[in-house]
């Protein structure tokens, strides 16, 4: 038989001895269907999630079937059928509360005490009247399951509920930090499915935001649908803005506030109102930055095309207040040209120059075609720039490293127990794992931009130039929840194929370029091209170590 109850809510459950010698569970209300007692022990018992508990009663054939006491001692066969339901219930767990652990505990507790008095009822019968034996049996169920009832509310969960749960889980499952910030992850979902109001979508999200706050992760976030949707937009190669790639401050002493400026996409408006990586966003539209997250700033700075958008940006020690015009900005990740660099007693040679500006789903595939039609032209070396690249989709990253590799890791995968993942190539996917490579990277290098500069520095594939890239250490999934909404989770940090944490230090690069080396595209040619410029880099310069 199952133990089942109604749906109904009950908070307390009365425990009592009839005249007639039944014992009966009863919630304080009007009681389910009778279950006979000698069919409760003779049965197998099915826990499930009840609100309210079965009345259970003995009659006078149930107490002497099966159990063998002696025929003309009634009271010992009330006493070994308490033993023997005592033992049923708590080894089989007649009941399972909202799954509330707290429950299982006290009925452990509750029911030793139990079988220690029934052991020595025998003992204790003879000296005090059958009447006050039984009342005190009776307490103590009544403390078994009437008290770890009555201190739990008794409701069915809800869909807000279930929302909940699914983020929730999404966390337990892919959080990098399995101490989740020093808390009971599974005590904290018991509380706030206690405590916090879930009877809206909108209580429900807020429930959910102030769980992902204890985690005290800047990039672990809730995304409402919208900003979801404009999340993944991102990724897929175009977006309506103003050409910003946003992070935090990455100062350790909490002297910067606000949002900083990763990069600025070439030839949009942020770029074309000289925003530059580093800068810092103090308001938009007269909202202040300070406590704003990421994904709030990246909805606010997008918008209509034609629309206007007001930023306060401090350079340096200038404070400026700047109005510019979204765009519908195209996001094609990869430009590339062929620059010629004097020769030494010879014709000139040719180097394959490789922009790549974002990882999103085309990016590796841009970056294959570049070469293809850069090694069409003859050209003898790549400059692969990653200047002001903030990052992107993380395959990307490796697959493009698998591009230049012909053979080694590419990052490990860890977690605050250490490497739980390797990434690496056996050359298969390598299309240009030979030719002399440099990299150029800044401090709007970030995220799985530093995976690659790494992975090319630590295999001595490629020689890095330029400064120390932004540090971005950690890696985010995004996870879509079933109404839309969605979570970023930060799900991992990685190290370089040498083990380098680089979070918040970023990649040293094995040489600075000139101060007056030009981050546009265009200008690159004339500064490997021409010994007489101020920013000349010669290409024993570029491919040197």
């Amino acid at each position: 038989m199952e133990v089942i109850g109604s749906s109904s809510a009950s908070s307390s459950v009365s425990v009592f001895i009839s005249p007639n010698n039944n014992l009966c569970f009863a919630p304080d209300r009007k009681v389910d269907p009778v279950v006979r007692w000698n069919t409760l022990l003779g049965s197998s018992v099915k826990p499930r999630l009840c609100s309210s508990l079965t009345r259970v009663s003995i009659n006078a054939r149930d107490k002497l079937t099966g159990f063998n006491p002696k025929k003309d001692d009634e009271d010992s066969s009330f006493f070994w059928l308490v033993k023997r339901f005592n033992n049923r219930f708590a080894f089989h767990h007649v009941v399972l509360y909202r799954r509330n652990g707290r429950l299982f505990t006290k009925l452990r507790k509750h029911t030793i005490s139990l079988r220690k008095l029934v052991k020595s009822s025998e003992k204790f019968k003879d000296l005090f009247p059958d009447f006050f034996v039984r009342l005190a049996l009776g307490m103590m169920l009544f403390m078994a399951i009437a008290v770890p009832v009555s201190k739990s509310s008794s409701w069915a969960l809800t869909e807000e509920n279930l929302l909940f749960l699914e983020a929730w889980r999404t966390i337990d499952r892919a959080y990098v930090d399995k101490s989740f910030n020093g808390q009971s992850w599974f005590r904290y979902r018991e509380n706030a499915l206690r405590n916090e109001p879930m009877n809206n979508r909108e209580q429900t999200y807020a429930a959910i935001k102030k769980m992902l706050a204890t985690l005290d992760d800047p990039f672990t976030r809730f995304l409402e649908p919208d900003k979801f949707k404009s999340l993944r937009s991102g990724t897929q190669g175009a977006l309506t803005g103003v050409g910003l790639s946003i992070g935090y401050p990455t100062g350790n002493d909490g002297a910067l506030s606000g949002l900083m400026v990763i990069s600025a996409s070439p030839g949009g408006p942020a770029s074309r109102a000289a925003i530059s990586p580093g800068d810092l966003i103090l308001a938009i539209n007269d909202t202040s930055t300070e406590t704003m997250d990421i994904y709030d700033a990246a909805e606010r700075l997008q918008g209509p095309e034609g629309s206007e958008v007001l930023l306060k940006i401090q350079s340096g020690p200038e404070i400026k207040l700047l109005s510019l015009t979204r765009e519908n900005i195209s996001i094609n990740p990869v430009k590339s040209r062929v620059c010629e660099t004097p020769g030494m007693g010879k014709a000139a040679s040719k180097i394959g120059y490789i922009k790549l500006t974002s990882f999103n789903q085309n990016a590796s595939a841009a970056v294959k075609e570049a070469i293809e039609t850069l090694r069409r032209e003859n050209v003898e070396g790549f400059v692969l720039d990653l200047r002001n690249n903030s990052g992107g989709l993380f395959p990307e990253g490796i697959e493009i490293a698998r591009i230049w590799l012909d053979k080694g890791v590419i990052v490990y995968i860890c977690d605050n127990r250490g490497v739980k993942d390797i990434y690496d190539t056996d050359g298969t996917n390598a299309i240009a794992p030979s030719e002399p490579l440099a990299v150029l990277v800044n401090k709007g290098t970030a995220s799985a931009s530093e995976i690659l500069a790494g992975a090319l520095k630590d295999n001595k594939r490629a020689v890095l130039l330029g400064e120390p890239t932004f540090g971005k250490g950690k890696i985010q999934s995004v996870f879509e929840l079933s109404d839309g909404s969605g979570l970023a989770v930060t799900v991992a940090r990685y190290e370089t194929p040498d083990h380098i944490d680089i979070n918040k230090v970023g990649i040293i690069p094995d040489h600075p370029l000139p101060a007056s080396f030009p981050k546009d595209d265009d200008s690159f040619c004339g500064c490997i091209g021409d010994p007489a410029s101020g920013c000349y880099v010669n290409r024993v310069g570029l491919f040197s170590r």
